[in-house]
């Protein structure tokens, strides 16, 4: 006779009695798939054979729960998960190990896959908005600004092409390795399991575009799993998402895409634009495979390759832009009982961007083309880290990196009257080559010590430099909710290939290349403080920092006409940026979490003898005051509800400041049905409607209009 499976059903409830829907439970042992809880916070299974299962029960913001189901026991099996401790459940990567939030000195914000999805923005880079003292060049989102312009900026060190702050994907960065910009969109967000934020700069562990700090996303990897997102809404706009995982015995295989598009919108406001003018939009799709293989209990090896792919439309007919790249990653862990563990990576990445630039009339009813470019570029690079506890007070790690960057701007100079005029061609390659080391020291119940220093060596060519990056950090546990912080530290950026060989036009703002930079160098320091009651509903955040960089790279203006406006890179003397950051979150009761934060960043032009008029100048692109808010409703029996807020200052496009651009506040708004595996969503960016400035070439151009968008997910 054969045997009957037995069902397995349970309820997942939070302390006060509320279901959790869409928790993960999931069968100890490897052998039955993970099931996801209802609406009502229900779960079913078959159990095979077994008449007694250990269950692992995961739901974002609670803490890991277990239960223990019988065939022989009565009634649907009650798991009740506590709400996670922020301090103490939360683990984040800021470190280079991964390290419980409560033992890491340095301020890190850590963006869930539930807050991700919660959020209307469709893009990463538009969410991390939500961070105080986060900006983006020129205001806009990687959705219709070039991506030559999407630098990323942190705690006022100024925000351009290339970004100030570096941007990881699983611990290979993000940035451009000619051009120093971030190609967001290479990152699908349905295959996003968290992304952290660490602020302030951090070149000790990471080396050069640390200055700011260092945002991470971190991929999942679960398995089996599968996850598709699809959506639609105005602007023409249109994507899909997925993220699928299998396991068999020792193997696992993960693959994720995404496909986008939109139509955009026209970026000069409508008593400026003329024939010319057209709507900003494109599309972009990316894909990655990843293999691994598991090798013991705690050790792999994995092969991962990508590949990615956009176009552009930037506002005017004859102004495009093109993105082909690929990559291929490999790598290792292998853990030890005695011997520590060790980590290693190495990527090869190559792409192709083309751009066209054009001159626009004054009445801005035709445009002439003036420049094609075509920029290859190949990186390579190498990663090793070694980790190991020293005793019960001591974490040691060690690591070095290198990397290899060729590239070069192939460029075609075009006649009043359309004709190719000239060719040139420029570029050249950088080297570089680190060793990092630092150790985590717990003196006592109360004091952790870390002490760290990065030792770079960049050449670009005929040049280089040394660069040493120390920090010394410390925090202290003054009541079992309470914590102190202190920090001081040194980091570098060196300029990109881009900087130093490629020029560029945007508007009728011409911007030279200077084969003469110098690395830009950050002193800096903070004092900070964080508080949460004893149920740790609340959570409240303090810091204070001051940093000094030299020798930073800006848009120099060098002539002013009413038709063309030159500026060039040029290393200034010194800038400061001071400021203090806040920030809280709360849950009131089980269904509503909101959090506020605020930014004063006090960034300044501090010397610079070659043009004593611009000291004491805003540092361009660096609004003064930052202010985020966000709420979150969830009741499982209805719908869950989020809303996002922001509101910026005045700052400058230039570096003269003549060029004001005006403080704004939007407003997103969403709403989210689920339904099991399945939920729908409705969202809507800028609600009001306001319309603000993003940049002034002199020509302003505006950020995006009121958008709506529906879509689907399922999980």
């Amino acid at each position: 006779m054969l045997a009957l499976a037995l069902l397995v059903q349970g309820i997942v409830r939070d302390a006060d009695g509320a279901p959790i829907a869409g928790a993960e439970v999931l069968p100890a042992g490897g052998t039955l798939a993970a099931a996801v809880t209802a609406s009502d916070g229900s779960f079913a299974f078959d159990a095979g054979v077994e008449r007694e299962l250990r269950l692992v029960v995961r739901a974002t913001g609670f803490a890991t729960g277990e239960g223990v189901w019988s065939a022989d026991a009565h009634g649907a099996l009650v798991i009740v998960l506590a709400r996670a401790r922020w301090s103490e459940d939360v683990t984040v990567t800021a470190s280079r190990t991964e390290t419980r939030l409560g033992d890491t000195p340095a301020r890190v914000v850590v963006f869930d896959e539930d807050a991700l999805q919660a959020t209307a923005a469709p893009t990463v880079d538009d969410a991390l908005r939500l961070v105080p003292g986060f900006s983006l060049f020129r205001r806009s989102d990687s959705r219709v600004s070039n991506p030559t312009a999407q630098g990323a900026s942190l705690r006022g060190v100024g925000a351009s092409g290339a970004s100030r702050t570096l941007v990881l994907l699983d611990g290979v960065p993000l940035n451009d390795a000619f051009g120093g910009w971030v190609y967001w969109s290479r990152v699908p967000r349905v295959a996003v399991e968290r992304v952290e934020v660490v602020e302030g700069g951090a070149s000790d562990l990471y080396g050069s575009a640390a200055l700011g700090g260092v945002v991470q996303a971190l991929g999942r990897d679960d398995a089996p799993a599968l996850a598709l997102e699809a959506t639609g809404g105005s602007l023409g706009t249109a994507g899909a998402s997925l993220y699928a995982a299998e396991r068999r015995g020792p193997w696992s295989a993960r693959v994720a895409g995404e496909a986008f598009e939109t139509d955009g919108y026209v970026l000069v406001p409508a008593d400026e634009r003329g024939p010319v003018d057209t709507p900003a939009g494109g599309g972009h799709w990316s894909g990655t495979l990843h293999l691994e293989r598991g090798v013991g209990v705690s050790s792999k090896a994995f092969l991962r390759a990508g590949a990615f792919g956009e176009s552009r439309d930037n506002g005017t007919p004859l102004q495009v832009n093109d993105t082909d790249w690929q990559e291929l990653r490999a790598g290792g862990d292998v853990a030890t009982n005695g011997a520590g563990a060790v980590s290693v990576r190495a990527w090869f990445a190559t792409q192709t961007y083309h751009q066209t630039f054009s001159a626009v009339a004054a009445d801005r009813a035709s445009e002439t083309l003036t420049r094609r470019q075509r920029v290859p570029s190949e990186t390579g690079g190498l990663g090793l880290k070694w980790t190991r506890g020293l005793g019960a007070r001591h974490a040691l790690l060690l690591g070095m990196d290198g990397s290899l960057v060729l590239g070069r701007s192939d460029e075609t100079a075009f006649s009043p009257a359309g004709r190719p005029a000239a060719s040139t061609s420029s570029g050249g390659r950088e080297t570089a080559w680190a060793l990092f080391a630092s150790d985590r020291a717990s003196l006592g119940s109360r004091w952790l010590v870390t002490l760290g220093a990065r030792l770079d060596r960049w050449n670009g060519g005929e040049d280089g430099s040394t660069a040493l990056s120390p920090r010394a950090s410390v925090l202290f546990r003054a009541a079992p909710r309470l914590r102190l912080n202190a920090a001081g530290y040194g980091a570098f950026r060196a300029p990109t290939l881009n900087e130093r060989h490629r020029s560029f036009r945007v508007g009728n703002t011409v911007t030279l290349a200077n084969p003469d930079l110098e690395a830009e160098r950050l002193w800096g320091g903070e004092l900070g403080v964080s508080w949460s009651p004893p149920d740790e509903r609340m959570r409240l955040r303090g810091i204070a920092y001051a940093s000094r960089i030299e020798d930073p790279i800006a848009n120099v203006s060098v002539s002013t006409t009413p038709q063309l406006i030159t500026r060039e890179r040029r290393n200034l003397g010194r800038n400061r940026s001071r400021g203090i950051e806040l920030d809280g979150e709360a849950s009131l009761g089980s269904r509503l979490r909101g959090s506020i934060g605020y930014a004063l960043i006090d960034a300044s032009v501090e010397s610079f003898p070659a043009n004593p008029s611009i000291e004491g100048n805003q540092v361009p692109q660096v609004a003064r005051h930052q202010l985020t808010f966000e709420a979150r409703y969830a009741d499982e029996r209805a719908c869950e509800l989020s809303v996002q807020g922001r509101l910026s200052s005045r700052q400058f496009e230039d570096d003269r400041n003549e060029l004001p651009l005006d403080g704004y506040f939007t407003l997103d708004v969403q709403a989210l049905r689920r339904a099991g595996r399945f939920a729908l969503f409705a969202a809507v960016e800028n609600v009001t409607g306001s319309r603000y400035d993003v940049g002034l070439t002199p020509t302003p151009t505006i950020g995006p209009p009121r958008a709506f968008r529906v879509g689907a997910r399922f999980r």
